[in-house]
């Protein structure tokens, strides 16, 4: 259960604008758990985001307002239309972000990731590897608990091309609930029969690991990334 890497430096900050209007952060932020497990019930078709309501909620505490009752069968339809919207753009691009940019921010983003690379010594490419890693073995997965809002948290991942190693069913926010609590849902998930290592640089994330005795391993050097790769490479992990 790999923390939030992609939380040591800030993300491209020029696109922001660009990347809420696209994923319709401010709709979904606060309801993307319960959507899920609806998306197969629902019928195929055409759907008109600019007339659903939700822009409504932009400008009001409840990011989820919109017209309907809530938690109605209309409202959650309405969501779960918006959440399959996202996971369809996250699912396209996530190899090809450049392609969801545009040629002119493509460029500017590739170089800004040049001198992210340069001024924190490779962090993000050490990761990446060890993440590489673990994604290729047919019997484990990378799994993303970040205390990032969940919209935000998918561009982060895209942007800093993490996006083929986090399916988007496989990245969790604990905005809401904690990231303990999204332990739990993770346990629910994958049950109790299997081996989680919890890999971060925080408190919460080391006080969850202990209380549902998983291993943890402290990132908080490039040291500490290379011996994670090591280990992996050798499959003492």
């Amino acid at each position: 259960s790999p923390s939030p890497l992609s939380e040591t430096v800030e993300p491209w900050r020029g696109g922001a604008g660009h990347w809420v209007k696209v994923f319709s952060f401010l709709d979904l932020g606060a309801c993307w758990e319960r959507l899920g497990k609806r998306m197969a019930a629902l019928e195929q078709g055409t759907y008109n985001f600019s007339t659903d309501g939700f822009h409504a909620a932009a400008t009001s505490a409840n990011l989820c307002l919109a017209t309907g009752v809530r938690g109605g069968v209309d409202w959650m339809r309405k969501l779960a239309f918006r959440y399959r919207r996202v996971k369809e753009i996250y699912t396209t691009y996530k190899n090809n972000v450049g392609g969801l940019l545009g040629p002119a921010k493509r460029e500017a983003w590739l170089q800004l990731r040049a001198e992210i690379e340069a001024l924190t010594d490779s962090w993000l490419t050490l990761a990446l590897k060890a993440l590489t890693l673990i994604h290729s073995r047919s019997n484990c997965v990378n799994i993303l608990v970040t205390t990032t809002q969940l919209i935000p948290a998918l561009a982060k991942v895209l942007l800093y091309g993490l996006g083929v190693v986090f399916p988007i069913e496989n990245i969790y926010s604990a905005t809401k609930i904690g990231k303990e609590s999204c332990f739990e849902r993770v346990i629910q998930r994958f049950g109790r029969k299997v081996v989680y290592v919890v890999v971060g640089d925080g408190v919460e994330e080391e006080q969850g690991s202990k209380k549902h005795n998983m291993p943890f391993w402290r990132i908080s050097s490039h040291s500490d990334l290379m011996a994670l790769h090591h280990a992996l490479d050798l499959e003492y992990l």
